[in-house]
């Protein structure tokens, strides 16, 4: 990974730990986590939400820190791997779940880590790609990153993102975003609430390491109970619709939509959606 300006020499690497989908670097309290599939616009799959999900229970037992998530290559992440996707229309209904229970177990531990965290988005952020970088308490990004839930687009249900994007920009926005399916720019996403600030590519690691040192700053316990205090206004609600979510989720991978959604876009052709009746004569 190439860091930008003068970053570089911010960057003492005291512990760094390589992992095939991710690469770790701590240094002075902060923890850098770089999705690292460059090859796929680092989509998410099995691997890669196993090893987050190691780094933020790790984290969370800590009792001082910040992490910062950003992604390697041109992209942030471009949600998930639609090869993995297709790979689970010939699986058994429990393994689908098994998967999207391992999704929302992702969200809902970055959602409520103790400690603070900060996104810094090098590039589009797409579908959970985008619930990553927004469910992080601080959003950096370049600005030419889009942003989107393009479920739709596939046959599928955003069901584990919704719960948590009607939190941050209410069911109104949500609803515009999720049934458009549309991409938006980072101007649009910091205009909806969605992005702290739009900061230009040789600064985005600049500013997220300037951002972490400025929260160490404060009391470690003070921020750690505030971060649980947050999570639990939302516990009993989230605990109900995730586990609903994760219902939805697996359901929708056993649709004829989901199927010919995922099918046309590997083989970049236009949906003939098998819901979609022809009109009475």
């Amino acid at each position: 990974m190439q860091y930008h300006g003068s970053f570089a020499s911010l960057l003492r690497e005291e512990i760094c730990m390589l992992y095939q989908a991710l690469h770790v670097a701590e240094s002075e309290d902060v923890v850098t986590v770089t999705l690292h599939r460059p090859e796929r616009r680092n989509a998410l799959n099995p691997q890669l939400i196993d090893e987050l999900l190691t780094v933020i229970e790790e984290l969370a037992g800590r009792s001082s820190g910040v992490m910062i998530l950003t992604g390697s290559g041109a992209a942030f992440c471009a949600g998930l791997d639609l090869d993995h996707l297709k790979s689970l229309t010939q699986q058994t209904p429990q393994q689908q779940r098994e998967d999207s229970e391992r999704i929302a177990r992702l969200f809902r531990a970055l959602y409520d880590l103790p400690l603070s965290t900060i996104a810094a988005v090098n590039g589009h952020a797409i579908a959970g790609g985008m619930g990553l970088a927004t469910i992080c308490d601080f959003t950096l990004s370049v600005p030419q990153a889009k942003f989107g839930y393009t479920e739709a687009r596939i046959g599928f249900i955003p069901a584990i993102v919704s719960s948590f994007l009607i939190l941050q920009v209410g069911e109104k926005k949500a609803r515009d975003l999720l049934l458009t399916a549309r991409l938006i720019s980072a101007e649009e996403a910091k205009a909806m609430g969605l992005v702290n600030e739009v900061v230009s590519e040789a600064d985005l690691l600049l500013c997220a390491n300037q951002l972490a040192q400025q929260l160490l700053q404060n009391s470690p316990e003070s921020l750690r109970a505030t971060k649980k205090l947050l999570s639990s206004h939302t516990k009993e609600r989230l605990n109900l619709e995730l586990q609903a979510a994760v219902e939805w989720n697996a359901a929708a991978r056993n649709t004829d939509d989901f199927h010919e959604g995922i099918s046309s876009f590997l083989e970049k052709r236009t949906p003939a959606w098998p819901s979609r009746k022809p009109p009475k004569a």
